[in-house]
C-alpha cells in the first residue's frame, strides 16, 4: 500500500506531481492507495484490516512498528530495502533478541497510554532497545485498549526497537472482529522462550509524562516544567490523533470554558473516519467553537511537511512522538511531547499544566 500522507494535500507542483505519480503507479499495478485526506497510511492499513497477527509486516517508515499492537512483527526499513522485497518478495534480517516489558496493574486517570512510553523511554533511553524486538507482557495489557497498545507499539521505535508486539488477547480480537478480522494465525511467545532482560513498568505509578525538546528520552514528570508558556497546541499524528485522544483534550478545554488567548490550537485527525466521529458526536463543532484549526487527516504538522509550522522560537506541546530540532518545519521552535490530557490541558491554561487540574 502506498500513502499521501506527509503532504496532505500538496504543498508544491512538484509534491502533487509525486501524488499523481504514486497514483499512477499503484493503479497500473494493483496496489492500494491511500489519498490525501484518508489519513495516516499506519492508521488507515490498520482501519483496513491490511495488518493481521503474525503477519510480517515491512514499510519505507520507522513507525511501522505501529502494528505490532495488532501482534505484527512490523519493521521499518530504507527506501532501496523496499524496493528490493517489492522486486523479489524477499528480504534478509536478522532476527532480533528479545526485550519483554511486563505491564503491571492499571493506569490511573489523568495518565495515559503516552504517559507509559514515555517512561519507558526515559528508563530505556533512545539508544536503549537497539534491535531488540520489545515484548509486551503482564495483567497491565488487559487494562489498554488496542488505541493505547498502538501509541505503546508506536514509539518503541524511538527506543531504537526493531520491533515492538502485543499478544492477542480478548480486548484485541473484539477489535478484530469490529475491524472485519474473524480468522487470524496469531504468535505467541513459547513456554521457554529467553529474553535479552526484562522490564517491569507498575501501570498504577505512571503519573503525566513530557518528553523536553529536543530529546525524546529527555522525559520528566509534567510539573517540572509547569506554567511555562506555550504558544502552539498539536493534536494529532499517529499517537495523538484518534477521536479518543482529541475528546480527551477538548475534556480540559470544554472544563476551563474555552482555549487560552494566544495559543493556537491545531487539530489533526488520525484518518477520516476518526474525523467522522468527532463529526458525529459533536466534538468537532465544539473545538471549532472554541476557535482550533482543524488540518487534513494525515500527518499533518507531526513531520513539518504540511499543516502548521511553528514560528521560530515558539514553545509547543505536541501529543506527536518526535520532538528533534527541526521535527516540525521549525528549526528554533522547541517541542514538548506529552499525552492528549496534558497537551489539552496546556490548550486551556496557555501553559504546561498538570492534567489532573483539568481533567477527573
Amino acid at each position: 500500500a502506498f500513502s499521501c500522507d506527509h503532504y496532505a494535500p500538496a504543498t508544491s507542483a512538484r509534491i502533487a506531481a509525486l501524488h499523481e505519480k504514486m497514483r499512477s503507479f499503484a493503479e497500473g499495478r494493483g496496489i492500494t492507495l491511500f489519498r490525501v485526506g484518508e489519513g495516516i497510511g499506519h492508521q488507515r492499513m490498520i482501519e483496513d484490516g491490511r495488518v493481521r497477527p503474525g503477519m510480517i509486516v515491512a514499510g519505507a517508515d520507522s513507525h511501522c512498528v505501529t502494528y505490532g499492537a495488532l501482534n505484527a512483527f512490523a519493521i521499518g526499513i530504507g527506501a532501496s530495502d523496499l524496493a528490493a522485497a517489492m522486486a523479489t518478495g524477499k528480504i534478509w534480517l536478522k532476527v532480533p533478541q528479545t526485550l519483554e516489558i511486563i505491564l503491571r496493574g492499571k493506569l490511573t486517570p489523568p495518565a495515559q497510554a503516552k504517559d507509559v512510553i514515555l517512561e519507558l523511554l526515559r528508563r530505556l533511553r533512545a539508544d536503549g532497545a537497539d534491535y531488540l524486538a520489545l515484548e509486551f507482557s503482564g495483567d497491565g495489557v488487559a487494562s489498554l485498549s488496542v488505541e493505547e497498545r498502538i501509541v505503546i507499539a508506536n514509539m518503541a521505535t524511538e527506543a531504537g526497537a526493531k520491533a515492538a508486539l502485543f499478544t492477542v488477547d480478548a480486548t484485541a480480537r473484539d477489535f478484530l472482529r469490529r475491524i472485519g478480522i474473524s480468522d487470524c494465525a496469531p504468535v505467541e511467545p513459547d513456554a521457554h522462550a529467553r529474553y535479552a532482560d526484562r522490564l517491569t513498568i507498575e501501570l498504577a505509578e505512571i503519573t503525566p509524562r513530557l518528553a523536553l525538546p529536543h530529546h525524546v528520552d529527555a522525559v520528566v514528570p509534567v510539573g517540572e516544567a509547569a506554567g511555562r508558556p506555550v504558544d502552539m497546541v498539536f493534536i494529532g499524528t499517529c499517537t495523538g490523533g484518534r477521536a479518543s485522544d482529541i475528546r480527551s483534550a477538548l475534556a480540559a478545554i470544554r472544563e476551563a470554558g474555552g482555549i487560552a488567548p494566544g495559543v493556537e490550537l491545531v487539530i489533526t485527525p488520525a484518518s477520516r473516519s476518526e474525523l467522522e466521529l468527532l463529526i458525529a458526536d459533536g466534538s468537532l463543532a465544539e473545538l471549532t467553537a472554541f476557535g482550533a484549526v482543524l488540518t487534513t487527516p494525515g500527518c499533518g504538522a507531526c513531520c513539518g511537511t504540511s499543516g502548521a509550522i511553528p514560528r521560530d522560537g515558539a514553545t509547543v506541546i505536541s501529543t506527536g512522538n518526535r520532538n528533534f530540532k527541526g521535527r516540525m518545519g521549525a528549526p528554533k521552535a522547541e517541542i514538548f511531547l506529552a499525552s492528549p490530557a496534558a497537551c489539552g490541558a496546556a490548550a486551556a491554561t496557555g501553559r504546561i499544566t498538570e492534567p489532573k487540574a483539568m481533567v477527573s
